[in-house]
């Protein structure tokens, strides 16, 4: 555990140190570096929130407008649902008369 800790942290440092070298902010005074990392800290967690909040939304959304085009219908999924439903049941219901079907037979034959 510990080792994949200072691993963490190395790679952490690293990128730290890539982020500093490349938009130059090794050369900030320590106030403009703070107001530099509070804004990247507030763009990427407004970004994370947004992302967690709207993507399911937005996924449902996709995929209903690829259902309608593949199969010309809204996609309903308390109809899918229902429908499977009903297919199971069909399946189960047939399984279970031919498992009391066999059992008959076999029960003559003793």
């Amino acid at each position: 555990m510990a080792s994949q800790l200072e691993s963490f942290s190395k790679w952490l440092q690293l990128k730290i140190y890539q982020l500093e070298v490349t938009y130059s902010v090794y050369i900030y005074t320590p106030i403009e570096k703070f107001i530099f990392y509070s804004v990247l800290f507030l763009l990427f967690s407004l970004t994370f929130i947004a992302t967690v909040l709207y993507l399911p939304q937005h996924l449902q959304f996709i995929i209903s407008r690829a259902w309608f085009y593949m199969h010309g219908d809204a996609f309903d999924p308390s109809a899918a649902a229902a429908t499977a439903k009903g297919a199971v049941s069909h399946v189960l219901s047939s399984v279970v008369g031919t498992a009391a079907a066999v059992t008959a037979e076999s029960v003559k034959e003793l």
